[in-house]
């Protein structure tokens, strides 16, 4: 029987040809290519640590005739055994009757419906925001002309907030069930090469194509998808959910409820808050959008290989300590991306980032950030954090000149605390537009210095990053949920019957984080009526 063994740490330079793994696996495994049944590439990186010398770093599961072959004792510290990894999706011997109400179609919502759909239940899908096609032009209404629409835009509608970002698929969590989100993607269009990428995105031009084939999966298996309807209210006897009101009037019976609200549902959190269901502040992050050339960050990493044709759009990720005791990271870096307008509420002010698969933007962009806790937001209140994050949005609008503009500066000005008038060489790419002003009042004292302090020594990691005419927009303020809605081990809250899951309740942070978390919570239901 053949046996396969996982190895890593092989490498070839930028101008090798894939071809060569071959030799490079036979002489790790120190044996005769003859002795190799076949190889599979699992996971490919970039090592750009030295930019005269940058490396591709491959992960590979070679299937040899007989194991007895290998000796470990020279190569044990990357080959071992591997089992591959499949998962099985959970299937009910008897279906019952109840009726099952997922709140959101993002990553947590759209894969809690698969795994629930493909059990034999078929669950009610409900999304405050449109269908992905209309909301595209709902979006590009808001950010052409200023016209926001609060129940559809870049946090709400089809596909969650990321169908308008990188789509980036990074996590560090290691479940194996990551696989199996990463092929369901594929199927409905993704690029395969996010199966093997270290560094995975789907890009918003393709994500957008993605979630459409993937909401015509779910209605094939039976989901009642249902958009522009919004969670009004809910009710329940003896500390049970037993229904919810839309936001037409229409009343649904419920017996499992899972909220995958996403982070910016904010009028949700408040209504659940008055119904009873526990929940606590939680911290988070707030800070500025960054635009750099993205040319100049390529050069930055890359050096003297810059501009090989196997090198796209340069990525980073910072993180610097500094002397106000808290720490300033770079956050959803978007190489050759945009920053974009993530405003959900009337009358504030959220950037973001987004790009498109090929990345190809003159600018990239990545959020620059600062811890905060719940001490920092001035009360106690389980929902002390949105109040916080509200205050600042709407500064950000005012002084934006409360046009949806967002207020910018030059990165030489902000170190220099002085106000910036115009752009320079690096032109801000945000629309509505961007009003030059001084940021200092968006944000915290200790968030504005905190940002100011690091910049300089950012600098010294990645050369140009201090660069005076690279632009700072503000706020971003919706890195993640300000709120935690409390689950026992069984993912339900105080009241029996509802499932917080995803980003939005505080256990996700990200598309496949959030997604990991959905079929978790799926399979608790699943398992549940299986008993």
């Amino acid at each position: 029987m053949n046996s396969v063994v996982r190895l890593e740490e092989l490498t070839l330079k930028l101008d090798d040809q894939e071809s060569l793994l071959l030799d490079k696996i036979a002489i790790a495994l120190q044996l005769d290519k003859s002795e190799i049944v076949s190889y599979s590439i699992v996971k490919k990186n970039l090592d750009a640590r030295h930019s005269r010398n940058i490396l591709v770093v491959y992960s590979a599961d070679v299937i040899l005739k007989d194991l007895k072959l290998l000796s470990f004792f020279d190569i044990r510290h990357r080959a071992r055994i591997y089992e591959p990894y499949v998962y099985t999706e959970k299937t009910l011997k008897k279906v019952p009757k109840n009726n099952v109400v997922i709140v959101g179609a993002g990553p947590c919502g759209l894969f809690t419906a698969l795994i629930l759909a493909k059990a034999g239940l078929k669950p009610i899908l409900i999304e405050r925001g449109q269908d992905v096609d209309s909301r595209v032009k709902t979006v590009d209404n808001f950010a052409n002309n200023g016209v926001l629409n609060t129940e559809s835009n870049i946090q709400f509608g089809e596909g969650g907030a990321g169908t308008f970002s990188d789509g980036k698929l990074y996590t560090l969590i290691n479940d194996p069930r990551s696989k199996y989100i990463f092929e369901t993607l594929v199927r409905n269009g993704a690029p395969e090469e996010i199966l093997i990428s270290g560094t995975p995105h789907i890009g918003t031009d393709k994500l957008r194509k993605v979630v459409k084939s993937f909401r015509n999966e779910l209605i094939n298996l039976g989901v009642d998808i249902r958009f522009n309807c919004f969670l009004k209210s809910i009710n329940t006897t003896n500390g049970k959910i037993n229904s919810i009101i839309t936001g037409d009037g229409e009343t649904i019976a419920v017996s499992d409820l899972i909220l995958a609200t996403g982070h910016s549902a904010r009028d949700t959190y408040e209504m659940l808050h008055e119904s009873g269901l526990k929940m606590s502040p939680k911290p988070l992050a707030i800070g500025l959008r960054i635009e750099h050339s993205a040319q100049m960050i390529k050069e930055a990493q890359y050096g003297v290989s810059s501009n090989h044709k196997k090198l796209g759009a340069a990525k980073y990720k910072l993180v610097q300590h500094t002397t106000t005791n808290r720490s300033v990271y770079t956050f959803c870096m978007c190489p050759g991306g945009y920053v974009v307008p993530a405003a959900s509420e009337l009358e504030t002010v959220v950037v973001n980032g987004m790009s498109k698969y090929l990345q190809n933007g003159t600018n990239s962009n990545s959020a620059l950030l600062v811890p905060v806790t719940p001490a920092d937001f001035g009360s106690d209140h389980p929902l002390a954090g949105i109040e916080f994050l509200r205050r600042f949005e709407k500064q950000a609008f005012k002084i934006g000149g409360e046009n949806y503009y967002a207020p910018a500066q030059l990165v030489g000005d902000f170190l220099n605390k002085r106000n910036s008038t115009k752009s320079a060489s690096i032109l801000a790419s945000y629309n509505p537009g961007v009003k030059f002003t001084k940021l200092d009042s968006c944000l915290p004292d200790y968030v504005i210095e905190s940002i100011r302090e690091a910049i300089p020594l950012l600098d010294k990691k990645l050369s140009g990053f201090a660069n005076p005419e690279a632009v700072l927009t503000g706020v971003e303020t919706r890195s993640s949920s300000p709120v935690r809605i409390e689950r026992s081990d069984d993912f339900q809250s105080n009241i029996l019957g509802i499932y917080p899951a995803g980003e939005g309740s505080g256990y996700a942070g990200g598309m496949v984080s959030s997604a990991l978390d959905g079929i978790k919570v799926a399979e608790a239901i699943v398992d549940k009526y299986q008993k």
